[in-house]
């Protein structure tokens, strides 16, 4: 139940971040909320992979690091997205910042989450 609130906690922190860096009265430009599509779309290839994976014993799948390979990719592109808004100055280069940290914690929550209840015993992601 900790590992739970901890994770929570800290995804309240990633989105505070987030909405700091749009709702500010200084910056006031919401383009950067469209990095929370990739916040959903990030643990899609996971997903997938454990559902097409047979063998779940071996070290590496091919599968696995395909998705492994989307998910990085998803990541970086989210990391780039509000620096790319920032360079053509839609938005300024502090919510740049702001939601560059958020989407630090946030990704490390998702990462949190895959190890905390990934695992395969009996509280698990799965029964969600």
């Amino acid at each position: 139940v900790a590992a739970l609130v901890a994770l929570s906690f800290s995804g309240a922190v990633g989105l505070t971040f987030l909405m700091l860096g749009c709702a500010l009265e200084y910056y006031g430009v919401y383009w950067p909320l469209f990095v929370l599509i990739f916040y959903f779309i990030c643990p899609i290839p996971h997903f997938i992979a454990k559902r097409v994976s047979d063998d779940s014993d071996a070290a590496s799948s091919a599968c696995r690091e395909l998705a492994y390979f989307f998910t990085t990719g998803i990541v970086v592109s989210a990391f780039g997205f509000p620096i790319i808004l920032a360079r053509v100055e839609a938005i300024k280069w502090g919510a740049c910042g702001l939601v560059l940290a958020g989407n630090a914690v946030i990704f490390l929550t998702i990462l949190g989450f895959f190890l905390v209840f990934g695992r395969g015993d009996d509280f698990s992601w799965e029964q969600w």
